[in-house]
């Protein structure tokens, strides 16, 4: 036997090996980029939902044209959004004047948003699929947009790149048009609320500030029950959320998404559901799936709370990346052994 045929199985081995290593990479976590397109600095915050670990941070600084990434666990749950107007202290303590999570910190430690807040919403690898949508249920502040890269299956972008803040009715509006209240913020009545007797998707119904606002950010959710056309789905995807991306223009129907790796954001344009607009390289796509209730946990088309479900033994597969990587390393591996040896 030779020396390269008794090296053989250990090449067998190290190639197996490389192939567990590089699967469990893609398994295990998905990668959130958050991107500030604004004009003025943003203070991003996170919230964890029950059940949930807290990611390496739950509030922090994004100056403008930055960006800042962070690893979230397969079963992963919680929403973000973006703070403005805010005034910390070189100690962290301050306030911010939308989104404000009420920890009087940089840091939300647990806290949410006040409403009106722009929210985008995860529940990552539930069923083997990744649930996410951005919701104005608890009223709008900035634009948003979520991408997502890397995965399989629809994998749509979405979010609201129209500024409501301008749009705003006056009985909605806060201050001098820094955010924009939902009815039921603004109001309290059930009827808005999808409350009492207007709790099931049979008797809440859209109301005439709920279809503005779908009508100007058709992908996002505008209400309670608004199901059918803005929660989408992905599967082993890396995400991007992008504040203020720039603003839309009405063009043709097809668009291009850019790929995000780490805090490399793409500069570029696309088009898509009737929307153009150029800056962070969105795009808006039409999907279909469940959505999420007032309380801004994900629900099912059937009402059913999908924060409810078992979701810790759900795996993302491993991208055609990665197992193209260890297939090219074991072949270059085996290639100089074959060279040197024959």
């Amino acid at each position: 036997m030779d020396y390269f045929s008794s090296c053989f199985p250990t090449l067998i081995s190290s190639f197996v090996l490389l192939l567990l290593v590089s699967y469990k990479g893609c398994v295990l976590a998905a990668t959130f980029t958050f991107v500030n397109r604004c004009e003025h600095t943003v203070w991003p915050g996170i919230l964890a939902n029950a059940g949930s670990p807290r990611l390496d941070s739950t509030g922090f600084e994004l100056p403008q044209d930055s960006s800042r990434s962070f690893t979230a666990p397969t079963g992963w749950s919680g929403r973000f959004w973006a703070r403005t107007g805010c005034n910390f202290d070189e100690s962290g303590a301050g306030l911010c004047s939308t989104g404000d999570c009420g920890s009087g910190q940089v840091e939300c430690n647990g806290f949410g948003a006040a409403p009106p807040a722009t929210l985008a919403e995860f529940t990552l690898g539930s069923g083997g699929q990744d649930f996410y949508d951005v919701s104005l249920v608890d009223g709008y502040n900035l634009a948003m947009v979520v991408e997502g890269s890397g995965g399989s299956g629809m994998c749509a972008s979405t979010g609201c790149i129209s500024d409501l803040n301008i749009q705003c009715p006056q009985e909605l509006r806060v201050g001098e048009g820094d955010a924009c209240k939902s009815a039921c913020e603004a109001f309290g009545s059930p009827e808005y609320c999808c409350s009492g007797a207007f709790n099931t998707p049979a008797t809440c119904k859209p109301s005439v500030y709920s279809e503005m606002f779908k009508a100007a950010c058709p992908k996002s959710y505008s209400y309670a029950y608004d199901d059918a056309t803005s929660t989408f789905t992905c599967s082993g995807a890396d995400y991007t959320v992008t504040f203020c991306p720039s603003s839309p223009s009405q063009k043709s129907s097809s668009y291009s998404t850019p790929t995000t790796e780490g805090t490399t954001t793409s500069q570029g344009s696309g088009t898509g559901s009737g929307l153009e607009y150029t800056g962070s390289g969105s795009g808006i796509d039409s999907g279909a799936g469940s959505g999420t209730g007032s309380g801004g946990e994900t629900m099912l088309a059937d009402g059913s709370w999908l924060a409810g479900l078992a979701m810790g033994d759900s795996y993302k597969t491993a991208s055609p990346s990665a197992l193209q990587s260890a297939i090219m390393a074991f072949t270059t591996l085996v290639l100089i052994f074959a060279l040197l040896h024959s």
